[in-house]
């Protein structure tokens, strides 16, 4: 995160690095949940509204290249422009996208220098139609948006809202609870300043109220912060992992990711959290990070429990998975833990049942509490399957003999003849 806040007073600001990372998985995001959407043949519209609730001025300048970078409102033009020709391209009926952006920034200087490039990068005529310019802060504006959404998409309010807040405390919960209450198919991507929040956070009334400000006054449980640092070994790591939960669990969402956009200094600046209500969308989410894993960090465990990580756990050994559990890295070593972690217990899910568990239900109830992708899952369910640890069985009792067969409702059950290991 940058020393103070953008200006654009006298033009564009500098950029660090891992803002443009941001920036990039944004794009990627996007890419991705176009072809997610445009998947019927016969589909005559795409309608959705692309919402940047702190849109900044438009452009920066790359601190270290010094080369001018384009900042997320032209990311959400351009995304939905390159989709557009490219899934077009491929369909004998061309399907039309009726995309709304709202670009939401309360800075006047930065207001005014981001209507500037809008005109002068061939937007300006968008603007007032499908461009909604709104000097304001997302707070003030939200309602409106939410309003202008449900007249718009009625049924389900399809919509991303990207809400790069400078800190932590800009976007209470109870906004986005409201966002997810009226808006069934509506995404947020959220960045939180949990480094900053951690290095500032003590036991004090400013700490105490800004936690209310944020929607989650009781994240600590009760314990103070001084004495989590003298007792937890790993106290920033418990600190994030309840917060964490207490911050999307007020949230509403059913869907989230909670990993880390690196800045090469070790523990990332910030979180940057994907929110939904469908666990497809939270796993083309989780597919991004793994895709461009160099700006990515989780610290956590790399198998279905993440964030239990008190004392010491064989299953986050770093010589047995090759992946020291504080620096899980989206790479080829944390794939290989992520798969051996869920050879150990997706067998654990399916023997707990006779009839075992659907593919489908196995990844919505699991996938939140595991940075693994449902293409990661399926690497273990192979190797799995070649030991014959488990059968996958489809509907019409088509026994799958590899796991790139396997469809979200084929059923994981025991074989014949159980794992004595198992059976223990």
């Amino acid at each position: 995160m940058p020393a103070k806040p953008y200006s654009w007073k006298d033009g564009p600001d500098a950029i660090q690095p891992h803002s443009i990372a941001k920036h990039r998985v944004l794009r990627s995001y996007l890419a991705a949940y176009f072809k997610t959407l445009v998947s019927n043949p016969n589909q005559d519209v795409l309608s959705l509204t692309l919402i940047d609730g702190f849109a900044g001025g438009g452009h920066y300048i790359h601190s270290e290249m010094g080369t001018l970078v384009k900042g997320s409102p032209f990311i959400f033009l351009e995304a939905t422009q390159e989709a557009e020709y490219s899934i077009n391209q491929a369909r004998r009926k061309p399907v039309r996208f009726d995309v709304d952006y709202f670009f939401v920034e309360p800075n006047r200087h930065a207001c005014k220098y981001l209507e500037k490039v809008l005109i002068e990068g061939g937007y300006g005529d968008q603007i007032g139609k499908s461009v909604h310019l709104r000097k304001s802060t997302f707070q003030e504006e939200v309602d409106n948006i939410i309003a202008f959404i449900k007249r718009k998409n009625p049924r389900n309010g399809r919509s991303i809202f990207a809400l790069d807040q400078y800190g932590y405390k800009d976007v209470p919960t109870h906004l986005i609870k409201s966002i997810f209450t009226n808006l069934p198919s509506a995404e947020v991507i959220l960045t939180f300043g949990i480094d900053s929040f951690i290095n500032y956070a003590n036991d004090g009334t400013f700490t105490q109220n800004l936690l209310k400000q944020i929607g989650i006054p009781d994240v600590l449980r009760g314990r103070s912060i001084a004495a989590l640092k003298d007792s937890d070994r790993d106290w920033r790591l418990f600190i994030q992992s309840t917060l964490y939960r207490s911050l999307v669990g007020n949230c509403g969402a059913t869907y989230y990711t909670p990993f880390f956009i690196r800045n090469g200094r070790g523990h990332g600046d910030y979180w940057l959290i994907h929110l939904s209500q469908h666990y497809k969308a939270r796993d083309v989410m989780t597919e991004v990070h793994w895709d461009n894993n160099n700006y990515f960090i989780h610290y956590g465990g790399a198998g279905l429990d993440m964030f239990q990580m008190v004392g010491y756990d064989p299953a986050h050994d770093f010589a047995r998975l090759g992946q020291d559990s504080l620096g899980f890295e989206f790479d080829d070593i944390a794939r290989k833990a992520s798969i051996v972690a869920l050879q150990d217990q997706i067998p654990r899910k399916v023997y707990a049942n006779d009839d075992g568990v659907n593919f489908d239900v196995l990844f919505a109830t699991t996938c939140n509490n595991s940075p693994a992708s449902a293409s990661i899952y399926k690497g273990a369910l192979e190797h799995l399957i070649q030991h014959k640890e488990i059968e996958v069985i489809s509907i019409d009792g088509v026994r799958r003999r590899s796991a790139l067969q396997i469809k979200p409702s084929d059923q994981i059950v025991p074989p014949a003849q159980r794992s004595i290991f198992l059976q223990q």
